[in-house]
């Protein structure tokens, strides 16, 4: 084969050890903690006909999965971009009939059609749960507690919380501080860009103090409060603390209100997670409504959901030898026996199969040598 067929398409990549070690020991503990909470696991295709995938996806992201001609059928074939989507499908379809609300998790690679200079890989780890059939309060507190413990529980360090409201504008506009239907697009650009001098030129002004709501969570809700004359978000702020509280000694959490990039399908509650050491997001969350079609071919409804998904593949270990602390070396002649002994012990071994073989170069960070285990 010649060397250049061997180079991988930009954006795709091998994981080697100890990296796909240190990846795989991580996922396992976060679905672990999703496991105790009662999430059942799903492993949804990594193929599906565009039509179905497009069904539950914004037009946007429909044009950025990579797709092929299925030479079985004809029917143009994609592969997924979000397994967030491919749960959505599965609750309406093969678990229409199973109680709510409903848990799932979920694990896999996603693929982009093409990448940017600031996001080069094309190829990610998505891992996350979903809780479909209720969206409220509640069930927005187990899903951000859930999130926040499982990332502790992998040692990540560092995080930050940042809580949104993606619905708060037209909450707003709608109802106490009214803007007219054809301006609110304007209106609300204006105020995902932070920009004051165009909320000015729009007549949106009451609109402004929104813009520097943004911060540490309780001193920016008691603005949002403050903000609130008529009191229409009281609930929802107080709706707010109660989600909050359980994560609030754990981990930093900010408020940023008028937030929407990448919320533009979430509905009251969204919330993205940072960790120290990271320029991206690691994760994103919050509550949205799943479009769906009555079972009799009736008029359609949305079910609530929400749910979180991670993209973990930054924190995966980056440095390492290519063993570990618990590699044991097993030379020419041992005891079979004792050697298994030591795998049900937690030790990885490694058995010689020549006299060539040399512990270190293989890794080991030990040998069974004259009965006893000595260090290398």
């Amino acid at each position: 084969m010649d060397k250049k067929d061997m180079i991988l398409p930009s954006g795709f990549h091998d994981r080697l050890p100890p990296q796909a070690e240190s990846a795989a020991r991580l996922r396992r503990c976060l679905l672990d903690i999703l496991a105790g909470y009662g999430y059942r696991r799903v492993e949804p295709t990594l193929v599906e006909n565009e039509a179905g995938l497009r069904a539950n996806m914004s037009r946007d992201a429909a044009q950025k999965l990579l797709r092929a001609a299925d030479p079985l059928t004809g029917n143009m074939l994609a592969m997924r971009s979000d397994m967030t989507v491919q749960i959505a499908r599965i609750a309406q379809s093969l678990l229409a009939d199973a109680p709510r609300p409903l848990r799932l998790c979920y694990q896999g690679t996603v693929v982009k059609l093409r990448a940017d200079q600031l996001h080069p890989e094309r190829q990610q780890t998505q891992l996350g749960a979903e809780l479909i059939g209720y969206n409220g309060p509640a069930a927005a507190r187990e899903i951000l507690s859930m999130a926040v413990e499982a990332l502790l529980a992998a040692g990540v360090n560092g995080i930050t919380i940042d809580i949104n409201l993606p619905d708060l504008f037209d909450q707003l506009a709608g109802g106490p501080m009214p803007i007219e239907q054809g301006k609110r697009a304007e209106v609300q650009h204006a105020l995902d860009m932070k920009d004051a001098g165009a909320l000015v030129s729009l007549g949106a002004d009451e609109y402004m103090p929104l813009l520097s709501m943004m911060g540490a969570f309780e001193p920016a809700l008691e603005k949002l409060s403050t903000f609130d004359k008529n009191g229409v978000m009281a609930k929802s702020i107080a709706d707010l603390r109660g989600i909050v509280a359980p994560i609030s000694s754990k981990v930093q959490v900010t408020l940023d209100p008028t937030e929407r990039h990448g919320f533009e399908y979430q509905s009251w509650f969204g919330f993205t997670i940072f960790a120290r050491g990271h320029n991206e997001a690691i994760g994103r969350g919050g509550a949205y409504n799943i479009k769906n079609a009555s079972a009799n071919g009736g008029a359609a409804h949305d079910e609530p959901a929400i749910g979180f998904s991670l993209y973990p593949d930054p924190l995966f270990e980056k440095n390492g030898n290519m063993g570990g602390d618990n590699f044991l070396f097993l030379p020419l002649g041992h005891d079979e026996i004792q050697g298994k002994k030591f795998r049900e012990n937690g030790w990885r071994t490694v058995t010689a199969l020549s006299e060539a073989d040399d512990a270190k170069k293989l890794g080991c960070s030990h040998i069974f040598e004259g009965g006893a285990l000595k260090r290398v």
